[in-house]
């Protein structure tokens, strides 16, 4: 029986790859032990558990950034992680170490490599997290979400992905999706999203206002699904064509019902569209180091998505650069084509090759 340490969390980011790994683990070999490495902090002490899984605590564990009281801890605190990841390894028997990033990634690659543990690593961003980075430097595998990504040993396996989009029926749900958002399943779809929270610049530029851009939509003949997020105020015109919700629990019928998607680029939303073959515009959030524009970028290049910049994005650039791709059919079916170059959904069995060939060597 082979026992498996999958590392990660803090975010959905890190949570739901690691799930969606641990499933396919599962699914393969009932009789294998699968342990995950958490914090109590992240989202990882909610989801982990839920799933069925056993969830190992270390002490959430920041890099340091700036000099100060806490830096002159970590070295001390590191050690400490490392030690009880060790004493996780060696109690529990662990055959391999799997790295997803986040707080608990570090200690277990270095625990691992003290006691000749294999490590994988997939790393689910453009612009790797500094775990990983450390990690790549020994790993044995060490899988990409997006090409391009520069982290030491790369290799594309694609996003690891929650099971209801690997198994989505675009075409067989895209009734139900159209009763849904009370729109018509006839009738060319266009799905505007920016997360959870929403993305205030999306919903200036197609909301109600004097710049929204809603109607030009509708007017083209194409309906409109519009999630501003829960804490908008944005009003709903009640409109015919334009479905406006606050927050939607069900995006694999958002994705059926999609025919073009505006949206942020998050790193798992980038993969869903790609691996769904949607083709997308997308506005990266504007903070951090550009890494949601580096999330974007192989779908940009290979001509499934395009990108247009926050600071840029107005219910005007909608009139002349949406409104345009919508009444294109031809560009279209040439995104989607692309999208097949750059989307997969089998990243999570890819992930396990890569494992079982860490454990081959």
């Amino acid at each position: 029986m082979t026992t498996y340490l999958l590392a990660g969390g803090g975010t959905a980011g890190h949570v739901n790859p690691l799930l969606a790994v641990a499933d396919v683990l599962r699914e393969r070999d009932p009789e294998a032990e699968i342990l995950v490495l958490g914090t109590r902090e992240g989202l990882e002490a909610r989801l982990v558990p839920e799933r069925g899984y056993e969830l190992l605590f270390i002490e959430k564990l920041p890099f340091p950034r700036r000099p100060d009281k806490s830096a002159a801890a970590f070295p001390g605190r590191f050690r400490r992680a490392v030690a009880a990841v060790r004493e996780y390894i060696s109690e529990r028997n662990i055959d391999v170490v799997v790295g997803f990033g986040g707080y608990a990634s570090a200690p277990a690659y270095v625990a691992a490599r003290g006691v000749k543990v294999p490590v994988v690593i997939h790393e689910a961003n453009a612009k790797p997290g500094l775990a990983n980075v450390l990690g790549a430097r020994w790993a044995a595998g060490v899988g990409v979400a997006f090409e391009g990504t520069r982290i030491k040993g790369g290799e594309f396996v694609g996003m690891p992905l929650r099971r209801e989009i690997v198994e989505l029926d675009r075409d067989a749900l895209r009734a139900e999706a159209a009763a849904y958002f009370g729109l018509d399943a006839q009738q060319p779809t266009l799905l505007v999203f920016g997360g959870s929270l929403g993305a205030l610049r999306l919903n200036i530029a197609f909301g109600e206002g004097h710049d929204g851009a809603w109607r030009d939509i509708v007017d083209a003949g194409w309906q409109l699904v519009h999630v501003t997020g829960e804490r908008s105020e944005l009003p709903d015109p009640g409109a015919d064509g334009y479905a406006l919700r606050r927050y939607v629990d069900r995006m694999d019928l958002a994705f059926a019902l999609a025919d073009v998607i505006v949206s942020r680029a998050g790193a798992a939303t980038v993969s869903e569209i790609s691996a769904l073959r949607i083709p997308a515009v997308y506005v990266p959030y504007a903070v951090g180091n550009g890494e949601q524009a580096l999330n974007a970028a192989s779908a940009v290049r290979a001509g499934a998505a395009v990108i247009i910049a926050d600071g840029d994005f107005t219910g005007v650039r909608v009139r002349s650069e949406i409104l345009p791709l919508l009444a294109d059919d031809a560009r279209q079916k040439a995104m989607v084509d692309a999208a097949a170059t750059v989307g997969t959904r089998t990243g999570a069995e890819n992930v396990v090759a890569m494992i079982d060939a860490a454990l081959a060597q």
